[in-house]
């Protein structure tokens, strides 16, 4: 008998439809109540909340209470990643409706996987850090370059105090919607946070999706100038 994890109790749990509508609307890294959760999945909040139960039991997501509300979140940054990867080896979704349609295009212009940037915009961005000769490629992360490190201070990001969190530091993350890497990790979220703070990006109000604003748009092309960012 073997004595490994048990892999399929971890891919029952995954491979069923409402939970993984679940889990693919917590890749927003934000908190959501069961109702909200049960709304993206087409399902009652009844059995929104048994399945969270069930993904609560494998530490797949946490749950924090608020009076009467429960809230519930990832539970880290690595299992982000895997659904991430999950949703690269998937088939695409069928697109019914103006409203699926609208849903996706932004979804893979831009968006939040967990805490950093995805789609085009994060595939571009990391491609524009490789060209510029700021970061290169490893076997399963990137590494900052000398020349990397001046730019990073410039854009008033600490490398050596981000490397002192315990999480991953630049992981290559496969981009389910480019089929291409994006950068991630603690250097991943921290330019993400950057680029809020300077509005340049804003989050989508209801989804993942993230809006380049016009202030964005234009300083993106200056300080990246080795790619085209879309809008």
């Amino acid at each position: 008998m073997s004595i490994s994890p048990n892999i399929a109790k971890v891919a029952s749990l995954v491979s069923e439809t409402s939970r993984a509508a679940i889990l693919t609307t917590l890749l927003d890294n934000r908190f959501h109540t069961a109702s909200e959760l049960a709304y993206q999945a087409g399902i009652k909040q009844q059995t929104a909340s048994f399945h969270l139960a069930k993904l609560a039991e494998l530490n797949m997501v946490t749950i924090e209470s608020q009076g009467r509300h429960r809230y519930y979140r990832l539970a880290n940054s690595e299992i982000a990643q895997i659904l991430e990867s999950l949703l690269a080896l998937s088939p695409p979704v069928e697109i019914k409706s103006l409203r699926q349609s609208t849903e996706m295009k932004a979804l893979k212009s831009a968006r939040t996987c967990y805490d950093h940037l995805a789609g085009k915009l994060g595939v571009n961005l990391t491609k524009s850090l490789l060209n510029m000769g700021y970061i290169k490629e490893d076997y399963k992360e990137f590494i900052v370059t000398e020349n990397g490190k001046q730019f990073f201070s410039e854009f008033q990001i600490d490398i050596e105090q981000l490397k002192r969190k315990k999480r991953k530091f630049s992981l290559k993350c496969i981009d389910w919607s480019e089929r291409h890497y994006h950068l991630g990790g603690a250097l991943g979220n921290a330019i993400l946070e950057r680029m809020l703070e300077l509005n340049w990006i804003k989050r989508h109000p209801t989804s993942r999706a993230i809006i380049i604003t016009e202030i964005g748009s234009r300083e993106l092309e200056v300080v990246f100038p080795s790619i085209n960012f879309e809008k």
